[in-house]
């Protein structure tokens, strides 16, 4: 599973380093893609397979299905991680992320989520401003 967050920064070449604990569950190979909330999701392999099965069984019938599809599978990359446990982020992925040079690297679970430090912050501050609501509506449902 992949938690925690950590803050790192993007090099001059588009490069970003994983954190060890998340190398290790990523392996050697991962995918990119547009995320939700203007960030990156980084997916193993395994995960991004399993992701990408239950997309394969929605219909395209559905404009939805579609754009969502296209949103998520076609921005996808895979990137190699480096002996030095870096991934290249390409150009378009990071301008739709508007990433800068710090980042943050949130794990979710099967994904790593990769925001702007500064979109970051303001994300989590207005999350965490509705974290009670949103366990309330978690509970009506029996999550929690």
């Amino acid at each position: 599973m992949l938690i925690g967050e950590y803050q790192h920064t993007l090099d001059p070449k588009k490069r970003l380093s994983l954190p060890a604990r998340f190398r290790k569950e990523l392996g050697k190979t991962v995918i990119v893609t547009r995320g939700l909330d203007h960030c990156l999701f980084v997916f193993s392999v395994t995960s991004w397979k399993k992701l990408a099965e239950k997309f394969s069984q929605l219909s395209i019938g559905s404009s939805d299905t579609r754009g969502f599809n296209r949103f998520v599978l076609a921005g996808a990359v895979e990137a190699d991680v480096d002996s030095a446990g870096r991934i290249l982020i390409p150009d378009y992925l990071k301008d739709f992320a508007t990433l800068k040079t710090d980042v943050v690297l949130a794990g979710v679970n099967d994904r790593i989520e990769v925001w702007d430090k500064k979109r970051w912050a303001s994300y989590k501050e207005q999350i965490e401003s509705q974290g009670d609501a949103m366990a309330a509506k978690l509970g009506e449902i029996g999550v929690i």
